[in-house]
């Protein structure tokens, strides 16, 4: 595929993408190698993560893929390293990777909230504390994936909210930590996407993912290149003095259920 972007926003800029073996993180670093930025992905499969950068470098671009949990941070601070060594100072992060299983709060061992607590949050301080030393600064932007869950409570997921809820907060407090050092730090919290593994899970039946689009405002599910656009302005100066912000990329969908009938009294 040729490059999509006429002007190669982020020409001359490194990239660090958190859990992109696949899905979203994934189409973000697509996204930013078309618009010239050089690529370094990680997750903790050496097979996907090498597999997920060859589809990179296939369209030309400059990708490498290393295996590194985020649950340990001396692997992600090699992993930087590496990166850094590579391709210089990083400009841009993603911190992505997550985990999800729906279960009720008595039917989920201890151990199963603590792996999600673990690689959401845990996994997200290491790659934001992590990336900090090999940072292109100022103007560096650091993004986080969270989701609607940190703000709205939800059956069978109280591990992903407590989760995520962490996320925005600690978003906050790094943004406010790491200001004067001129690094931006932000999250996007995605709606339904089509076509990821989240939403197959969430919503595995016909049936099922149209109750969720009945209630979203806009009625459909996004894009992974709805999300790649949110990070890539983002990731731009046109955001420049935005920072501390959790960006809602969700059709409406936190706005509450407007009802599938909304627009009959307009008729």
């Amino acid at each position: 595929m040729q490059n999509a972007f006429k002007d190669k926003v982020l020409e001359g800029k490194v990239a660090f993408v958190a859990g992109a073996s696949s899905g979203i993180n994934l189409g973000i670093a697509q996204h930013f190698a078309r618009a010239g930025a050089k690529i370094a992905l990680i997750s903790r499969s050496h097979e996907k993560i090498v597999a997920a950068a060859k589809t990179i470098a296939d369209e030309g671009f400059e990708a490498t893929g290393m295996a590194a949990d985020v649950r340990d941070f001396a692997s992600v601070d090699a992993a930087f390293k590496t990166a850094h060594d590579r391709f210089g100072k990083i400009d841009i992060v993603i911190s992505g990777a997550a985990g999800n299983f729906v279960a009720p709060a008595l039917g989920m061992s201890s151990n199963g909230f603590k792996t999600v607590v673990d690689i959401d949050l845990i996994g997200t301080f290491n790659v934001l504390r992590a990336s900090f030393q090999y940072l292109n600064r100022p103007g560096a932007s650091l993004i986080s994936i969270t989701a609607p869950q940190a703000v709205n409570p939800s059956m069978f997921q109280a591990h992903v909210c407590a989760a995520k809820a962490g996320i925005n907060m600690l978003t906050k407090c790094l943004a406010m930590e790491w200001g004067p050092a001129g690094v931006r730090v932000n999250a996007i919290s995605p709606g339904p996407i089509a076509d990821t593994e989240g939403m197959a899970r969430l919503a595995p039946s016909a049936e099922m993912e149209a109750a969720i689009k009945a209630r979203i405002a806009l009625r459909d599910y996004g894009t992974k290149t709805d999300i790649a656009d949110t990070a890539m302005f983002l990731s731009t100066d046109n955001a420049k003095y935005i920072t501390g912000t959790i960006v809602d990329c969700d059709g409406g969908s936190k706005l509450g259920d407007a009802g599938a009938n909304a627009l009959a009294d307009f008729k």
